[in-house]
């Protein structure tokens, strides 16, 4: 192929580690690459949470206009910061092997313990998710929003702005701040985000075919795929952005894909958390059943109150 793969993407420090990733990727099968960086309305508005800015497309509708005119060919995105519908011109094609997903804290002191009640406990987030999940199992932990890139994060907990951020394990991972780890979360408890530890590859759907099928064959993980459908499916049903408190976790073994997933209201009072399990190919199938099953165990009526209360706000 003469021409190279124009790999579009935000420009903080982890999202340039996920083009660079993608770009090795495309490197191991012989296809040449470059990166574009694209600065979106969620890099650009740091003072208002995501979910008050709206959660479609927040650090994406910036890279989709250039992949639609072709400035770009690919995007490249944390899985979890996808909306779960795509616009008709688009689809994701490929999903890169997945990191550890837990939720994690990060602290100068790596002494904190989240279980202690007696110590009190100010963490930094901007998900509603992980907000709404403390108040379920954590009353006793406080909350602070913060936004920003990580370096910018951690600049604001050594203020003092709190004791610890909570975050993804991948993204603290892949940027070298293992020994900042104070506490991994348990899966249970903090069930992840879909899609958490992966990097989604989209395109438009005008993308060159013969192009199209190289990337899939250099960047794709058959596995992570199969997991990533089902969580994306589940959230589709439900309806959920960034703003939204859902989570699932999808999981194959010996081809067999297990599910597990729920909602939980703003305040933390009600949680449903279901599972299903089937084989890998229904992995849609299995996605919308669990959502049905969750909507059906009282999940539409937390959705409903969730959605009415940001409505006010």
């Amino acid at each position: 192929m003469s021409r190279k793969v124009k790999i579009g993407t935000r420009g903080s420090k982890l999202a340039l580690w996920q083009a660079y990733h993608v770009g090795d990727l495309l490197k191991g099968k012989g296809v040449e690459s470059e990166i574009v960086v694209i600065d979106t309305k969620g890099d650009q508005v740091l003072d208002v949470s995501i979910s008050k800015i709206g959660s479609k497309g927040v650090f994406t509708q910036e890279l989709e206009d250039q992949l639609l005119d072709g400035r770009i060919d690919i995007a490249v995105h944390s899985a979890k910061d996808m909306q779960s519908t795509l616009e008709e011109a688009f689809e994701l094609i490929a999903f890169t092997e997945r990191e550890k997903e837990n939720d994690i804290l990060l602290s100068t002191n790596t002494r904190i313990d989240i279980q202690d009640p007696s110590k009190p406990l100010v963490l930094g987030t901007s998900s509603t998710r992980r907000v709404a999940t403390l108040k379920h199992f954590f009353p006793h932990v406080k909350t602070v929003d913060v936004r920003g890139n990580l370096q910018t994060r951690i600049r604001k907990m050594e203020e003092g702005l709190c004791d610890a951020l909570l975050l993804a394990y991948a993204g603290v991972h892949r940027m070298g701040y293992d020994d900042m780890i104070a506490q991994i979360l348990d899966l249970g408890d903090f069930t992840p985000a879909v899609g958490q530890g992966s990097v989604a590859i989209e395109a438009a759907k005008s993308l060159d075919p013969s192009l199209r099928a190289q990337i899939i064959a250099a960047c794709n993980h058959p596995e992570t795929e199969f997991r990533l459908k089902a969580e994306r499916a589940y959230l589709r049903v439900l309806e959920g952005g960034c703003s939204i408190p859902v989570f699932a976790l999808a999981t194959l073994e010996e081809n067999i894909l297990k599910i597990n997933g729920g909602i939980i209201s703003l305040d933390g009072k009600e949680r449903v958390a279901l599972e299903v399990s089937g084989g890998m190919t229904e992995a849609e199938t299995l996605g919308e059943k669990l959502a049905e099953m969750v909507f059906a165990a009282g999940g539409k009526v937390i959705l409903d109150e969730i959605k009415k209360t940001q409505a006010k706000q």
